[in-house]
């Protein structure tokens, strides 16, 4: 098993101390822009937000690490419920691979460690959305095997 500072990528439950890298990752794009606040009076909203996703069973908040540098994130859901036999279901969400480190097959990796986690918890489905106007992100997706089988609706509360 490669150590935290190998030059080989490794995907680990996410520390506090990782969120301000986590909380760039989110902001580096066009759309995490306007989301997202990474300066410094920011910090306690993440922090809390964080130490109530790591204190629930049903998350995992996980990053990939390259040469001891947090490199992507995302974060599993597993959400319950009747429907499907009573089958449980793995919520994909946040991901996000650095952009110096796009192209080079980690956002695949990612994406399939959090699949097996899900197999691992017993979910029969995975499942995620993605912004429309993300239009690689969607080709990566069906790449990888996930359909645009349903129309996702929001309402800003």
């Amino acid at each position: 098993m490669p150590t935290p500072h190998s030059d080989l990528p490794t995907i680990r439950r996410a520390r506090a101390d990782d969120v301000p890298a986590i909380v760039r990752l989110l902001a580096d794009d066009p759309l995490g822009r306007t989301r997202e606040d990474s300066t410094e009076h920011s910090t306690h909203v993440y922090a809390a937000a964080f130490l109530e996703i790591d204190q629930d069973p049903h998350q995992l908040l996980a990053v990939l690490e390259l040469a001891a540098e947090v490199a992507g994130t995302l974060q599993l859901t597993f959400i319950p419920g009747l429907s499907h036999r009573g089958g449980r279901r793995a919520q994909i969400e946040a991901v996000r691979i650095a952009t110096a480190h796009r192209g080079r097959g980690l956002g695949e990796m990612l994406l399939r460690w959090a699949i097996d986690r899900a197999r691992e918890r017993g979910c029969h489905l995975a499942q995620l959305a993605t912004d429309k106007s993300r239009t690689d992100a969607r080709r990566f997706y069906e790449r990888l095997g996930f359909k645009a089988s349903h129309e996702g609706m929001k309402l800003a509360l």
